[in-house]
């Protein structure tokens, strides 16, 4: 299937370094591993997924020169994601140190690096055309410096390009002034169900799903439940609960980046909005049941999964 949409993500590449423990120590502690690794993380989650159902992904952020960059480009030429951003000469990628337990929970301890270095010119180099999506996270517009470049970004593009935006788990901590342009430009809006009820404040989730819709979301939103599946309100319409896939948990990190990367995938192939759901939440159940990051199945094994559905 030959798709020119691509998929411009901003969400930030970095290494993760993964450890299973069985709970997280308390402070001045120490707990052995019973598994570890070390690899690509971050905006890759959502850019391997996407690849792996056939659409090309360009990272819109930027590498550095060292061993956590050279990790990342390998994954990159896995899943053939492209590099236009010129790396950074003298810093290394950023390392995020991630801790999951024995239920599957993700405690986050971060190190800045080159991803932290981008410029407005960068930006406005990428050739983003009509008919492209754009990822963009709620860490992209968190931090001060580098979220005025990103606004500005937005601001530019051409309206027939479709945004996406994932607020993240730190939705609190982007300013209000950020967190209204990015809602307003965005067409879609995917989250969680604890980031809509934070940008509602509403704790039921089918009424925070149509709240969300009236903040943002100028195509719909997705707002993502577990286990149980995700809820879609397409602009104008009504929430669609489409189910979700029980499996074990094993790690749930990159979870929602998966789905998102599906999702944007399907929409850009043409596929019907409530199944573009339905085989993100295919994938983020496959992704959750190994340890690791950017454990997305490739479309096939998402296609059998569904077709193994009563």
């Amino acid at each position: 299937m030959s798709v020119s949409a691509r998929l411009f993500c901003l969400d930030t590449v970095m290494i993760d370094v993964v450890v299973r423990i069985a709970e997280v120590p308390e402070s001045g502690g120490d707990v052995l591993a019973s598994e570890h690794l070390i690899t690509t993380g971050g905006g890759y989650n959502a850019m391997s997924a996407a690849a792996r159902q056939g659409v090309s992904a360009v990272y819109a952020g930027r590498l550095g020169r060292g061993p956590f960059s050279a990790i990342a480009r390998s994954s990159f030429a896995r899943d053939h994601v492209t590099e236009p951003i010129e790396a950074d000469e003298t810093h290394d990628a950023g390392f995020c140190v991630a801790m999951i337990d024995d239920d599957g929970e993700r405690t986050f301890i971060t190190a800045p690096g080159a991803e932290a270095l981008l410029r407005s010119l960068d930006l406005s180099s990428l050739d983003v055309r009509s008919g492209d999506y754009v990822l963009i996270s709620g860490y992209n517009v968190m931090y001060p410096g580098s979220a005025e470049i990103v606004l500005e970004f937005l601001a530019n593009l051409n309206d027939d390009v479709v945004v996406a935006f994932d607020p993240s788990n730190r939705v609190i901590d982007i300013p209000e002034v950020n967190l209204h342009r990015v809602l307003a430009r965005a067409d879609w809006t995917l989250c969680n169900e604890t980031e809509a009820s934070l940008l509602t404040g509403d704790d039921s989730l089918v009424n925070s799903v149509v709240a969300l819709a009236t903040k943002t979301g100028r195509r719909g939103v997705v707002v993502r439940h577990g286990a149980s599946g995700c809820t879609v309100l397409v602009k104008n319409g009504t929430p669609v609960h489409v189910a979700g896939f029980e499996v074990a948990v094993v790690d749930t990190n990159g979870a929602g980046d998966t789905h998102s990367g599906v999702f944007l995938a399907e929409l850009a192939m043409g596929t019907n909005v409530f199944e573009a759901a339905r085989r993100g939440n295919a994938a983020a159940a496959s992704a959750i049941s190994v340890l690791g990051p950017a454990s997305c199945p490739g479309r096939k094994v998402v296609t059998a999964m569904i077709a193994k559905l009563p």
